[in-house]
């Protein structure tokens, strides 16, 4: 762009004509309370970025198709943007639609990956119709706030990571132009990882290609200089960590190893994002899953990707080794003194250990004939509108049998997605997932007519690649044996929607502070549920982890008494602790690969 704050020519990069590079760190919105906003930013600031980078989650500000998307509040992202500003950092916006980013959905809509028959990530009608009214409300906060317009907006990435998906270029370069008719001036640029292949499907003609990669950087670097030679590199994702899922162990990347390929990069005369350099939080429902070809990956409540400004601000080693470099690129070995405030810690809530009182019957909870809908086949939670949290199935089957003699059935369930108890006339029959669905559960009959109840929990909808916008809840059917099972109620259960009415049923603790101070939340004895801390989900937690702390912030918490709400799916604890310091897990240590998932 003529007119744009930044550009290029014969591979270097250059801001207001100047030669210029890129630090970068990425911080989302989405995943930090808007209180702390400005305090992870000055951080970020502090570490020698000149630079804030954020993802756009569409599903965030849109979670329904009949209401207008959301700005206000945690929505803000103008005030984000504005926020960076007031802190000297200019900002990169990755608008997707897609972000991938371990969000939900890769941060689509469900009501739109749901749409029968769309095509996702291509040029069908359907979904690009849907991408430019969404656009219309989106881009103007963006376009308002770029460099042309006294803002600190310098660039705005399309798509993301296309070629790890597709090879539709003319979707790609239908993307560039949607945002040039919505004003966006400043420089325009594709990532994609680091190699021929990923450069193969996602890099257009005329923009600015930049990498995602978390190691082999001066491969990356001789790649593009082959491939992209009038252009200068940019890795706009540098994993300097990586994300959790439930069931692995905590991944915990070397702060100097992390350096070393930072400082590869930049003396190369790279720029470089670091992703992430502080993640924040997967509240409520909102993490997402990978999927491995065999199974489903869900993604823990916590974002902290072992990032230089950790999940509660505080500034890691990795903080300290990446600031080095930064400040070294820079031209400065001599660091300065960092501000006196940064380096406190968080103030905590003293260490303590509350009762739980008892948990209601989950069945007898979640029944609510009011809200149940019929139909003869199992629908699916996009069937219903019904973005995340649970689904109750019900229907009357007969369990082949005699009364004198009792027989064994396999139950199984076709297309589940994602996890399934399974209760036969009240009595609890055993769990189901994505694995062990076909297989089934044994259950008993006597040639009369049982009830069947089916609990379907959705994990998180997938983020990453292929299965991208695959449904949730039974999207087959249930079978006794070979013989399929109809005639079903359905019963969703929004838990983002929960009123403190409904909380009220749940079993809960209650504890009193003088000021509000962070917390670190953990149920020692529970299995798998859901937490509230004074009416807002804080996320999920479960005893497989490797999370075993949740992070509840400062600004969710008030003087005097405090709630917190549990609903538990399988084993009801007795006790809630405040822990004063996070537990994420075991770890396990490692590089990331250049190839890794994004």
């Amino acid at each position: 762009m003529n007119n744009a704050l930044l550009s290029y020519h014969d591979a270097v990069l250059y801001r207001s004509g100047e030669p210029y590079r890129i630090l970068a760190g990425a911080i989302h919105y989405f995943r930090v309370h808007p209180d702390l906003w400005q305090d992870r930013l000055r951080r970020l600031r502090a570490m020698g970025a000149n630079t804030v980078d954020t993802y756009v989650a569409w599903n965030f500000h849109q979670p329904q198709r009949d209401q207008a998307p959301d700005f206000n509040g945690w929505r803000d992202l103008g005030r984000f943007i504005d926020l960076a500003a007031e802190e000297g950092l200019d900002v990169i916006v990755r608008p997707g639609p897609y972000i991938c980013a371990e969000w939900d959905n890769g941060g689509f809509p469900a009501w739109l990956t749901g749409t029968p028959g769309i095509g996702l990530r291509c040029m069908d009608p359907v979904f690009t119709a849907a991408i430019e009214e969404w656009f219309d409300h989106l881009l103007p906060v963006i376009a308002s706030r770029q460099a042309s317009a006294g803002g600190p907006v310098v660039a705005v990435q399309i798509e993301n990571e296309y070629g790890s998906y597709g090879d539709d270029h003319e979707y790609i370069r239908w993307n560039r132009r949607v945002l040039e008719e919505r004003g966006i001036t400043e420089l325009l640029f594709t990532a994609d990882g680091g190699n021929d292949y990923f450069l193969d499907g996602g890099s257009i003609e005329g923009t600015w290609a930049t990498a995602t990669l978390g190691s082999r950087g001066d491969e990356a670097i001789a790649t593009w200089q082959r491939r992209r030679p009038g252009e200068p590199f940019f890795n706009v994702e540098f994993w300097g960590g990586w994300f959790d899922h439930w069931g692995e162990l905590h991944h915990r990347r070397d702060a100097d190893d992390a350096a070393r390929e930072a400082r590869k990069m930049l003396d190369l005369g790279g720029s470089l994002c670091v992703y992430m350099a502080h993640g924040g939080t997967n509240f409520g429902l909102t993490s997402g899953s990978n999927h491995d070809g065999t199974m489903l990956q869900p993604t823990v409540t916590s974002y902290d990707s072992d990032a230089p400004i950790a999940e509660n601000g505080a500034l890691t080693p990795k903080f300290h080794a990446f600031r080095k470099e930064f400040f070294r690129a820079q031209g400065m070995e001599e660091l300065p003194e960092l501000p006196v405030e940064l380096l406190a810690d968080a103030r905590v809530i003293p260490a303590q250990s509350l009762p739980l009182s008892g948990a209601p019957e989950l069945l007898r909870l979640l029944r609510n004939p009011e809200a149940a809908v019929s139909s003869v086949k199992p629908l699916t939670f996009e069937q219903l509108g019904l973005d995340a949290g649970l689904l109750l199935y019900s229907a009357e089957a007969i369990l082949p049998g005699q009364a004198a003699t009792p027989t064994e059935s396999r139950l199984k369930i076709t297309g589940l997605n994602d996890r399934a108890y399974v209760w036969v006339d009240g009595v609890f029959a055993g769990v189901l997932d994505d694995v062990n669905a076909a297989e089934g559960l044994v259950v008993t009959g006597t040639g009369v007519s049982a009830r069947l109840e089916i609990l379907v929990e959705n994990l998180g909808r997938i983020n990453y690649g292929p299965l991208t916008g695959q449904g949730k809840g039974i999207l087959g059917g249930v079978l006794i044996n070979q013989r399929y099972t109809f005639h079903w109620t359905q019963t969703p259960v929004a838990l983002t929607d929960w009123t403190q009415e409904d909380l009220e049923a749940l079993a809960g603790a209650d504890f009193e502070i003088g000021e509000p101070a962070d917390t670190y939340i953990a149920l020692p004895d529970s299995g798998k549920g859901f937490v509230w801390l004074n009416g807002f989900l804080l996320g999920r937690y479960w005893e497989k982890g490797p999370q075993v702390t949740l992070y509840a912030p400062a600004p969710l918490l008030q003087p005097g008494r405090n709630t917190i709400k549990v609903l538990e799916l399988g084993k009801p604890g007795t006790v809630v602790e405040l822990r004063e310091a996070p537990d994420l897990g075991p770890v396990e240590a490692g590089p990331i690969a250049a190839a890794e998932l994004p």
